[in-house]
């Protein structure tokens, strides 16, 4: 639905009235009235849980989108979510969340015991810095129970991001979402990059602000502008999507992408930063191809899958500078992906970017 239209939530009940609802999820541009969304929301549906996000960006039937409000329903006959809020987040008690998510899944397990299958789905303020400690707060809880999430946006203002549950607006906030189903439950996480021997090594950070002052023993945006063969006065989020960096963890490498050059010629990241850490400049493969395979991969042996996605501004970007965002959205339609651009991705314990994650579900083979 349009995002500035009067009546989207009218148009959502209207949608979904033969269905009774466990949980409505609306990824709302920030073009829209979000307060009013957020409100009606939770009067139309009162007997649902109702969470909101703003996006950077919707992907809704036809793949990508903008300036709409996208409606994703949970089927009551088939979920049982336990949304809980997370606030604030800069104040967080590890402790006491790790045992609250804990007893919500023990509960939830009782409540739904033919319901086995399962996952959380985390929202949280995109804009709040604080997605790495959210996120070692909230793994010790989760137990085997598999997270995926994505980071609130104000499409590439960066200016507000919001979250709405129940009819509250929220700021500073996430929102957890334990999910109970009996459908077949597959969570992911891919991306297209793969690191090259170009090497940036962090000899100045400011980690609470996620901020690089030097690389390589050089003013940060400088060196990496050099090591990219790019001019370092036109440095701007379409060199960032091209052209992003990685750091190994384990035996994986994962993206740490750039958000923006400040003022003093320093790079601003959207995930954690600190002195020391090795970066690799990466290399992309075709988007839209390797996307195509990845979900074909998914989806393999699991008859039809509905997927719910968090995807990466920068990916976005990315297929928009390609010229390929209209392939990019034709496989994300063939494959049933709804969902919406982050400014930050969540799998399991850790934040990443330039990165779709998600869950792939599938109707259990046992029940019709």
């Amino acid at each position: 639905m349009p995002a500035r239209a009067p009546d989207v939530v009218d148009q959502v009940a209207q949608q979904l009235s033969d269905q009774d609802i466990d949980t409505l999820y609306l990824f709302a541009s920030p073009a829209s009235d979000f307060d009013t969304l957020t409100r009606q929301a939770a009067e139309r549906f009162p007997n649902s849980n109702t969470i909101l996000v703003t996006t950077a960006g919707e992907i809704g039937p036809n793949g990508y989108c903008e300036d709409t409000v996208l409606a994703t329903a949970l089927p009551r006959a088939r979920f049982r979510v336990t949304p809980f809020v997370i606030a604030p987040l800069t104040d967080l008690d590890s402790t006491y969340l790790s045992d609250r998510i804990v007893q919500a899944r023990m509960q939830l397990n009782a409540d739904v015991p033919e319901m086995p299958g399962g996952f959380g789905f985390l929202l949280v303020d995109g804009l709040s810095l604080q997605e790495d400690r959210l996120l070692s707060a909230i793994a010790p809880g989760m137990g085997a129970l598999p997270l995926f999430g994505g980071s609130a946006g104000d499409g590439q203002s960066f200016r507000k991001t919001r979250l709405g549950l129940n009819g509250d607006v929220l700021e500073n906030a996430a929102i957890l979402s334990l999910v109970a189903t009996d459908c077949e439950t597959h969570v992911f996480s891919l991306n297209n990059l793969h690191p090259t021997e170009t090497r940036l090594v962090v000899t100045g950070a400011v980690p609470e602000r996620r901020l690089v002052t030097h690389i390589n023993g050089a003013p940060a945006a400088r060196e990496y502008a050099r090591l990219i063969g790019k001019d370092p006065e036109q440095l701007n989020e379409f060199t960032f999507a091209a052209h992003p960096v990685v750091v190994r963890l384990g035996d994986q490498h994962h993206v740490r992408a750039i958000q923006r050059v400040n003022e003093r010629g320093e790079l601003v990241f959207f995930s954690a930063i600190e002195t020391g850490m090795v970066l690799r400049v990466a290399r992309a493969d075709d988007l839209s191809g390797h996307l195509d395979r990845a979900l074909e991969e998914i989806a393999r042996d699991r008859g039809p899958t509905d997927i719910l996605a968090c995807d990466c501004i920068l990916r976005r970007i990315a297929a928009e500078q390609g010229q390929s965002a209209r392939a990019v959205s034709d496989v994300l339609s063939r494959n049933n992906v709804v969902g919406f651009s982050t400014y930050g991705e969540q799998i399991g314990p850790m934040h990443v970017n330039q990165t779709m994650t998600g869950v792939a579900l599938s109707l259990p083979r046992t029940r019709p």
